[in-house]
């Protein structure tokens, strides 16, 4: 790992403001990783312009599939940067980019849409409702002067920590690269197990002979599958669909039917259901 040291705090800061295009090609195969490429762009081309090759290639990688808040991703793009900065390839970053996108995502989301939002939105409808005129414009410009400046703060923050990870855990980073993985793994799999929803509707009866006569009792597949192991279809699904992408190459919107045919055949032959 050499070092190169070519972006300037002017790149920094570029790079913060545009996460306004974070959103900007938005689609259900890589959510936000057009917008994370293209909010790198300028830098990434200050970092690797003389080699059209590697500049594509870097490109191409951050293409993949991200999901965070806006107003927090100055945070993940700074260190990124700093990282990249000094030397390090994306397979030494990545982990560490991908184990921030999901804390920073639901901290990010209630801080702007449960805080700060509220927050103004009482004041101003209050002056509102005092016939004060310009007070929807004030609202305007309270809070996006406050969520810009929540982007530089975060820019700057991440571009201290990551130049202070680089200069003192340099010979650690594949160690760290490999922990931030693992955390990133941890949340995907808690986020299958919440979010993913497979239920069996099967029983079956069995009878037992008793002192009067015989028995029957009715045995519940799903309650058996809970005690044994809770969600374990929701991750065997979400391992299935897993394979299909890793291994078979298909594309979001192939699993996206082919999880719409499974849950409408199940549901009809009376295997899955809410």
């Amino acid at each position: 790992m050499t070092g190169s040291n070519v972006l300037t705090n002017s790149d920094y800061h570029k790079t913060t403001l545009r996460a306004y295009f974070l959103q900007n090609g938005f689609n259900y195969s890589n959510y936000q990783g057009l917008g994370y490429s293209l909010i790198m762009y300028p830098a990434f081309k200050k970092l690797y312009g003389n080699d059209p090759d590697k500049l594509a290639e870097v490109l191409s990688e951050n293409i993949e599939f991200y999901n965070t808040n806006p107003n927090l991703i100055p945070f993940i793009t700074s260190i990124h940067l700093a990282m990249a900065d000094n030397g390090l390839e994306y397979k030494e970053t990545r982990g560490i980019k991908m184990a921030l996108m999901g804390p920073l995502a639901g901290i990010g989301d209630s801080l702007s849409q449960f805080c700060i939002a509220p927050l103004f939105s009482t004041i101003f409808a209050s002056l509102a409702m005092n016939n004060i005129a310009l007070a929807p414009v004030f609202f305007l410009l309270a809070e996006n002067i406050t969520l810009l400046a929540i982007k530089f703060g975060m820019g700057a923050y991440g571009k201290r920590l990551g130049t202070s990870m680089i200069e003192k855990l340099s010979a650690k980073m594949s160690q760290i690269s490999d922990a931030a993985s693992m955390v990133g793994v941890t949340v995907i799999a808690g986020l299958a197990a919440t979010f993913v929803k497979m239920k069996v509707t099967l029983t079956y009866a069995s009878s037992a002979k008793a002192a009067k006569g015989a028995a029957t009792s009715t045995v519940d597949i799903q309650a058996l599958l809970d005690k044994v192991a809770p969600a374990l279809l929701p991750v065997l699904y979400t391992l299935l669909m897993y394979y299909l992408i890793k291994k078979r190459g298909w594309t979001t919107y192939k699993l996206v039917i082919l999880t719409v045919v499974i849950g409408i055949v199940l549901s009809l032959v009376h295997v899955l259901g809410v």
